[in-house]
C-alpha cells in the first residue's frame, strides 16, 4: 500500500471512525437499549425482564393520564415559544432601536441597567425559581394576591392559583416565561445589532413606525435566532419537569398541570421501568417531530433566499 493511501486511510479512521465509533457507543447505543427495554416488562430490578413486544404502548394508547399529561407539554411546547418570544422581541427592540425617532439608532433611555435587570431571573437556580414563584401563587399571605387585594380586586384575592385545574397551567407558564424572558431577551439584542444601522435609517427616511419596522425588518433578519429560540423554548415545554414537579408535585388539581416527565418519573418510582421508558421513547419522538417541523421550513426559507 503506497504511503499516501495510508496517510488518506488513516486520516479517515482518527477524523470520521473514531468520533462516530464514540457517537455510537455514547448516544446510538443507549438509545437502541431504551427501545428495548420499552419492548419489556422491566421492573428495574430483575436481570432478564420479560419481552412483551408493543404491550406497552398499547397501555398507553388506552392510559387517560398519559393522553392528559401529552396535551399538557404539546399546550406548553406551544405557548411558552409563542408568549416568551413575543415579550423578548419587543423588549429586545425597545432596548436597541426603540429610541429617539430621530438622529442616531439608538434603545429608549436606560437601555443598559433593563438588559441587566431582565437578565436577572435567567440567572436564578431553577429551583429558587420555582420556590419563589410557590410562594407568589400562596392563597394565604402570596405577593399575587396580596397586590390583587391592594388594588381592589378583593374577589380575586383568595385564588388558589396552583389549586384551581383552570389556572395551575397557565400559572406555571407564567413562571417559565419569567424565567426566560431575559435570556432571549439578550439573545434577540446580539443579533439586533449584528443588523446594520443603516437599514433602520432607511426605513426612517421611508417613514416606517416602530411596529412596521420591526415585523417587516428585524424579525426576518434574525429569523435564525428566532427559529433557534422556537425549538429551544419547544423542547422545554416538552419537558418542563423541574417547574412542575416544585410548582405542581403531585400533577396539579385533577392531574390538569401533570407532564409526561412527572408520569414517567412516577412509573420509575413504582417499578414500572418498562412503561416508563416507553412513554420516553414516545416523548422524544415528538421532539423530533416538533424540532424538524420548526427547522425544515426555516432551512427552505434559507436556501429561496
Amino acid at each position: 500500500m503506497r504511503g499516501r493511501d495510508l496517510e488518506r486511510i488513516s486520516f479517515f479512521a482518527v477524523c470520521l471512525g473514531l468520533p462516530l465509533a464514540l457517537y455510537g457507543f455514547f448516544v446510538v447505543s443507549p438509545i437502541l437499549q431504551a427501545f428495548y427495554y420499552s419492548l419489556t416488562d422491566w421492573s428495574g430490578y430483575d436481570a432478564n425482564p420479560g419481552f412483551i413486544g408493543l404491550g406497552n404502548y398499547v397501555a398507553l394508547l388506552h392510559d387517560p393520564l398519559f393522553w392528559t399529561a401529552l396535551r399538557n407539554n404539546l399546550v406548553l411546547a406551544v405557548v411558552l415559544p409563542v408568549v416568551t418570544i413575543a415579550l423578548s422581541l419587543t423588549l429586545a427592540t425597545l432596548v436597541t432601536v426603540g429610541g429617539a425617532t430621530r438622529g442616531r439608532t439608538t434603545g429608549v433611555a436606560g437601555a443598559g441597567v433593563y438588559r441587566v435587570v431582565s437578565f436577572f431571573p435567567y440567572a436564578i437556580p431553577t429551583i429558587v425559581t420555582g420556590i419563589l414563584w410557590q410562594q407568589v401563587y400562596s392563597p394565604q399571605g402570596g405577593l399575587l394576591n396580596g397586590v390583587l387585594d391592594a388594588i381592589g380586586l378583593h374577589h380575586l384575592a383568595h385564588t388558589p392559583w396552583l389549586g384551581d385545574p383552570h389556572l395551575a397551567l397557565g400559572a406555571i407558564v407564567v413562571a417559565i416565561v419569567w424565567s426566560f424572558v431575559g435570556f432571549y431577551m439578550v439573545l434577540f439584542v446580539a443579533a439586533i445589532q449584528g443588523v446594520p444601522a443603516e437599514i433602520y435609517e432607511a426605513a426612517r427616511l421611508d417613514g416606517a413606525g416602530r411596529l412596521r419596522t420591526a415585523v417587516q425588518i428585524t424579525v426576518p433578519l434574525i429569523r435564525d435566532n428566532v427559529n433557534t429560540a422556537i425549538v429551544y423554548l419547544a423542547i422545554l415545554g416538552l419537558d418542563a419537569f423541574t417547574y412542575t414537579a416544585i410548582l405542581a408535585p403531585t400533577g396539579g388539581p385533577d392531574n390538569q398541570a401533570l407532564v409526561v416527565t412527572q408520569y414517567l418519573y412516577s412509573s420509575f418510582a413504582t417499578a414500572k421501568y418498562g412503561y416508563a421508558i416507553a412513554m420516553g421513547v414516545v416523548l422524544a419522538l415528538v421532539t423530533l417531530v416538533v424540532s424538524v417541523g420548526v427547522l425544515v421550513p426555516g432551512r427552505q426559507q434559507d436556501v429561496e433566499r
